[in-house]
């Protein structure tokens, strides 16, 4: 990738734009990944106002171990919700600290890898996790999903399709801004409407306080200190750590496509191993407090594009406004309030969309599925992954001494694949670090 010119960098240099522009593109930011970021909870049953102090905090944590030269939001990650659902599948409040739990786990795999980057370099690392193993693994993710957007949408499907056509509009013929935040867009014409209809009730925001601490003690994984149930917590681990299998990937799709459009090779200066590091942490750190898993936003690229400006510290102006936004419960109990059929509405939408992510990945990166060891690879990730979720046990158990843990079907499917790819010979996928694609897996909308 290209460097910019000084002249073109001081252009889009923040600082010289003035501090009331500042600000304002900083609230931007911080309303470019608002949607995306609050649905997650919203679908989880994790608390809205720890999502967002959370997506504050682990940005600015991301910004200082990336030597804060990335331009990058983080935000909630809709590839952790079939781990969520797998171990809450109710949004139960007792069973979402173990979830939580759960991704933690995950995040150590991103320490762990950023680990080998350093030490070997991304090419040789990258050729375990190619599209073959990656691509199946997040269309069974989305999948596997399907079947509670459904029963969100029949509580009211005339909502649900509001919900999904202003969608589908914004991100197809919308301009600008209105192109990046659909899904926003979505829940507020799909909320308003079921609002007017006299579908939502509103107590809950009236009795809400304006000022409020974000974290609950009782949410936090911190909390099953002394009474955790052992064999849930390595369930939780087993089933959701290979979600970070895609999510990697994610990050380095995102990462490229910031690379891209800013025109510096940040996959070389800071670094892979920065970057995953400071995601992986930030992911730690906000589920241990009852948070969802961080990623790296598409949405906010998409305002770097729009308004060219591409200092990092209008970034971390909306990572601050998103942690004053924590503070008012009174917006967290809006959310809240949102009508089920909304959800499911933009659900629908998410849950396809992170399949169609997956075949995606397969196609842009041209797998050869006339090799048999391809073949023999997806199709096992995908009839693992999917068939043992739709079956009546719903995971794969087994004791070990006094504990029983139970494996779903993605944590199946996804080791199944990895040592399926290790052992086969055929391998030929070749990373190029110097010209990443940019467009591989990126789940959001």
């Amino acid at each position: 990738m290209k460097e910019k010119s000084t002249e073109q960098t001081a252009v889009y240099d923040a600082k010289s734009l003035g501090t009331s522009r500042v600000f304002a593109l900083g609230l931007q930011h911080m309303f470019a990944m608002f949607g995306a970021t609050v649905v997650v909870p919203v679908i989880t049953g994790l608390d809205v106002s720890t999502t967002l102090l959370f997506a504050g905090l682990g940005t600015l944590l991301f910004h200082f171990l990336s030597k804060g030269i990335v331009p990058a939001f983080l935000g909630s990650s809709f590839a952790f919700l079939a781990g969520y659902a797998a171990i809450a599948p109710n949004g139960e409040a007792e069973l979402l600290p173990y979830a939580c739990f759960g991704v933690a786990c995950s995040a150590v795999l991103y320490i762990i890898l950023a680990a080998l980057f350093k030490a070997f370099g991304t090419s040789k690392v990258m050729k375990y996790f190619p599209p073959i193993v990656t691509g199946p693994i997040i269309i069974a993710i989305g999948l596997n999903l399907s079947t509670s957007a459904i029963t969100n949408c029949a509580t009211n499907w005339w909502i649900a399709i509001l919900a999904i056509v202003v969608v589908i509009v914004c991100n197809i013929w919308g301009k600008g801004m209105i192109k990046i935040i659909p899904i926003m867009l979505g829940v507020v014409v799909s909320y308003v409407v079921a609002a007017i209809a006299g579908q939502v009730d509103f107590t809950p925001v009236k009795e809400a306080a304006w000022i409020g601490f974000p974290i609950a003690w009782n949410r936090t994984v911190f909390s099953l200190a002394g009474n955790a149930d052992t064999s849930l917590l390595i369930t939780a681990a087993i089933t959701i750590t290979p979600i970070a299998l895609a999510t990697m990937v994610e990050h380095i799709g995102d990462i490229s496509a910031i690379s891209s459009t800013v025109g510096r090779n940040f996959i070389k200066q800071p670094g892979l191993h920065r970057t995953l590091l400071g995601d992986g942490l930030a992911t730690m750190v906000a589920s241990l407090f009852g948070a969802p898993a961080n990623t790296t936003y598409g949405e906010n690229t998409g305002v770097l594009t729009l308004t060219r400006v591409y200092d990092p510290l209008v970034i971390r102006l909306a990572a601050i406004f998103a942690i004053v936004f924590s503070f008012c419960p009174k917006l967290s109990a809006l959310i809240s309030c949102m009508p089920a059929a909304t959800m499911g509405g933009v659900s629908l939408v998410l849950y396809g969309m992170i399949s169609a992510v997956g075949v995606r990945n397969v196609v842009e990166n041209k797998v050869d599925f006339s090799k048999s060891r391809n073949t023999i690879i997806g199709a096992l990730i995908l009839v693992l992954s999917i068939g043992i979720n739709y079956s009546a046990a719903g995971a794969i158990s087994f004791p070990v001494g006094n504990i029983t843990i139970s494996l779903s079907g993605l944590a199946v499917g996804s080791l199944v694949g990895i040592i399926l790819n290790a052992i086969l010979p055929g391998k030929d996928y070749d990373y190029k670090e110097d010209n990443a694609d940019p467009t591989g897996v990126n789940f959001e909308v």
